[in-house]
């Protein structure tokens, strides 16, 4: 008679099927282990009967569990009223006659109530039955392979009703040996009622596996093959002609069974884990534990890595505990080893010494996906090798693959990789594995940075030891989509370098991401990354690495905006980069100056600043380098208004050939040009600011598109195709906004303003003025400043001189400043 709800037995036999879903074993098997019989154990699980105390401990000790807190609920449930007496009057169960045909066999496990998600692999699976009789379900351990197996089995019950077959093949069963052949198809022919004197007793495996093979032949039988090592295992166990189907489940890709379809099982989604999660733990949907702190709850969702068996067990710990919070489940789920570990261990198990190793190192990357060159340098084996065992590791599910190329370890394979590392290697052999996965990274981001960059670097990679296989970067696209798709390992690996001390790494690998950064991430990170580069430059002492760390610093402010701290930083490179005495230090250091002193107002010393820096740049035998110089002088020379100097210079600059049509000193040169000749070749002119721009987008630097795009507004106005000039402005500035560059708008303000006073928009042009008149201050930009002052000045001339002729008044007292005397 079922128990009324909360009833304390029906609790109790809750809490024993628990039990025996975490021990992974079918009824009979379990009986077996605890040693107790099949008939007993199914009515104690089922809530039919009260098992004596010496069962409860026993299923207790099998799973390494305390049956203590059991004492009291089986104790109130072992002193319940007794049942009404029977009578000779009670209706009694009729005894089938004799000779007539037993019910069919039904050994398949309890299909969980809580089943969740899935629907597109059971559909492949109940999908692959229909047309081929027999399919394979395999995942990592604890995914769900046997929940989907045995739901499955279940909705197949009615199309196979003369028998519903369970074998735990124990593949991966901590303490016990794969289940053989023999013996796995014994148990099954048992389970048919094949008579003993019709199963061969000699012969080895194949006389055994026809025999199964025709009894199946007769009948429409669902077979659910669980928890499969491998192909050889489990192929004598499959069913031949006739119509009875098979579901195999491995934590291994069966690849010996070619004519088999795989369904290969990933960890739930978030939605479908967090459903399973208030399901197992009996929350009400709303204002449960988990709906009362939904950020515990998300935390649950991670720590048991979105993963079934995880959740269930997580989700009953949570029902049983009424006292319990999600915070506390979040604590007790966080305190170290699980039960997980032990069935990553049965699957590492498996492993020949190499692989196991291999496994074990791959815990230790700081990244999230990873790729075959960085597993190859990390365990110090040839790239062919890291692939072939990342294969097989693919197989075993204890890598995953997310993308072709592309690796990852699910976090608790993680976790439990990086523990068994720390438990069964020496130090001195991790921290070696460790800082080769460094030397890979520096290496490889310099190597693509060397395809992004124009210039050389001013030294090579000094730190660590170059990798016997690196990516090719055949062109400059491959290496950005190289630093795209490695960027949050870059970061992690910079990371681990400054956690670990290799201050060597620290200070180069910030500089070998600098075209990178200019091109996708902007500035703020850049900035952090050279701020902990030159602490690690003064542990060095190293005056050049010193030098180039104060510039590097100076050069990230001064594109965040940060003018004042930029001079400071190279004031403190000067003296280091001058004692040095490298010409390329001292010409890149001299660009940078110009760079700053231009936009903070200043005109004959930036000006020659840039000549200097070309000069210096033949000086050290690197033409590229005096080409971007002149390209600069030429931009300086058109903002001062000498047209046609700067037409003159930017000539000269793109004269100079070069592999790649978009490396900066020509994108500078045609934009320049394109300014400068707007009024006397429009169509030359717009045709170099569109190319120029062509060339940006190409390039992937979306700031050097945004500069062509406000440029070309400019030339536009002046050629008087003013509607057109304002779509490019405000694409410009859309563009920033994408950015989130807010201080590059004090570039493009005053252009845009005087296009649109120039266009009939005299409030907008106000607008525009006034805002730069805002910002220029605070980014030390005094040119910047002067020109809106003008520009507010040309906007009110007609309606308000007496104002005009005070900004007008203001611009000239800051020029005044900035210009020198005599």
């Amino acid at each position: 008679m079922k128990q009324a709800a909360g009833d304390p037995q029906d609790e109790l036999a809750a809490r024993l099927r628990l039990l025996h879903e975490l021990s992974g074993l079918g009824v009979r098997a379990l009986a077996r282990d605890t040693g107790l019989s099949s008939s007993s154990l199914s009515r104690y699980l089922s809530g039919q009967t009260v098992p004596p105390w010496p069962a409860v401990i026993a299923l207790c000790r099998l799973v390494k569990r305390d049956p203590r807190p059991l004492r009291p609920l089986w104790e109130r449930s072992s002193c319940q009223l007794p049942a009404p007496p029977k009578t000779s009057r009670q209706v009694q169960p009729p005894v089938p006659p004799a000779g007539a045909p037993r019910p069919p066999r039904n050994d398949l496990p309890r299909d969980v109530p809580d089943f969740t998600g899935r629907e597109e692999q059971l559909a492949a699976v109940l999908a692959a039955v229909e047309g081929g009789r027999v399919v394979t379900i395999d995942g990592m351990a604890g995914v769900g392979k046997t929940c989907l197996a045995v739901h499955a089995a279940h909705r197949l019950t009615d199309a196979y009703p003369d028998a519903q077959l369970y074998v735990d093949l124990h593949g991966f069963t901590a303490g016990r040996d794969p289940l053989g052949a023999d013996p796995a198809l014994r148990t099954l022919l048992a389970a048919l009622d094949v008579p003993s004197e019709k199963i061969p007793q000699e012969g080895g495996i194949e006389p055994l596996a026809a025999c199964w093979r025709s009894e199946l032949a007769a009948r429409r039988a669902v077979v659910v093959l669980d928890n499969a090592a491998d192909a050889e295992q489990v192929r004598p166990l499959l069913p031949g002609a006739g119509e009875s189907v098979a579901l195999i489940t491995s934590r291994n890709r069966l690849m010996g069974l070619d004519e088999v379809p795989p369904v290969s099982l990933e960890v739930l989604t978030p939605r479908e884990s967090a459903d399973l999660l208030a399901r197992a733990s009996g929350d009400p949907a709303d204002g449960g534990r988990l709906a009362r702190d939904p950020e515990a709850a998300a935390e649950v969702l991670r720590l048991c890595g979105h993963l079934p068996l995880a959740l269930r067990l997580a989700g009953a710990r949570l029902r049983h505990r009424p006292g319990w919070t999600a915070g506390i489940l979040v604590e007790r789920l966080a305190e170290g080893a699980t039960e997980f570990d032990t069935a990553f261990a049965m699957s590492v198990r498996q492993l020949d010494r190499a692989r196991h190793r291999f496994f074990r190192l791959l815990g230790l990357l700081p990244g999230s996906t990873f790729d075959e060159y960085v597993a190859a340098a990390l365990a110090d084996v040839p790239l062919r090798g890291a692939r072939a065992m990342l294969e097989d590791l693919l197989d075993a599910h204890l890598v995953q693959q997310p993308a072709a190329g592309r690796y990852r370890l699910h976090d608790l394979v993680h976790q439990h990789a990086r523990r068994t590392a720390t438990e069964q290697d020496p130090p001195a052999e991790l921290e070696q594995a460790v800082r080769r996965v460094l030397d890979y990274y520096l290496h490889t981001a310099a190597a693509a940075d060397a395809a992004m960059s124009y210039l050389a670097p001013v030294r090579p990679v000094s730190a660590g030891r170059r990798p016997a296989d690196l990516p090719g970067f055949p062109g400059k696209h491959q290496a950005l989509f190289w630093f795209v798709t490695e960027y949050a390992n870059l970061m992690a690996v910079f990371e681990t370098a400054v956690a670990t001390g290799a201050d060597a790494h620290v200070c180069e690998l910030p500089r070998f991401m600098r075209a990178f950064f200019a091109r996708r991430c902007g500035t703020t990170h850049l900035n952090v990354l050279f701020e902990r580069s030159l602490v690690a430059a003064q542990r060095l002492d190293d005056p050049l690495q010193l030098a180039e760390a104060h510039s590097d610093l100076g050069f990230a402010r001064y594109n965040a905006g940060r003018m004042a701290e930029a001079g400071a930083a190279y004031e403190a490179a000067a003296p280091l980069v001058s004692r040095s005495g490298d010409a390329r230090s001292a010409a890149e250091l001299t660009m940078r100056r110009g760079y700053l002193r231009w936009d903070e107002g200043h005109v004959e010393e930036p000006l020659d600043l840039f000549r200097r820096a070309g000069r210096l740049y033949a000086d050290a035998g690197c033409p590229a380098g005096t080409a971007h110089a002149t390209a600069y002088e030429a931009w300086a020379m058109l903002q001062l208004g000498h047209h046609e100097e700067a037409a003159r210079l930017a000539r000269e600059a793109l004269a100079l050939p070069h592999a790649d049509p978009a490396w900066p000193p020509t994108l500078t040169a045609r934009i320049t040009l394109g300014v400068a000749i707007a009024h006397e070749a429009p169509d030359e002119a717009i045709g170099h600011l569109e190319r120029a721009l062509e060339l940006a987008r190409e390039d992937g630097h979306r700031h050097n598109e945004a500069w062509g795009l406000n440029c070309l507004g400019v030339a536009l106005r002046r050629i008087g195709r003013h509607e057109e000039a304002l779509d490019s402005h405000r694409r410009a500035f859309a563009l920033l906004d994408e950015l989130f560059e807010e201080h590059w708008k004090i570039h493009f303000l005053d252009g845009y303003a005087e296009t649109c006073r120039l266009a009939g928009l005299p409030d907008e042009a106000l607008r525009l003025h006034r805002q730069a008149l805002e910002l220029a201050p605070k980014l030390g930009f005094r040119y910047a400043e002067a020109l809106a002052h003008e520009g507010i000045a040309a906007v009110l001339e007609d309606g308000d001189p007496a104002a005009a002729e005070e900004h007008r008044a203001s611009g000239r007292a800051i020029l005044s400043e900035l210009t020198p005397a005599g």
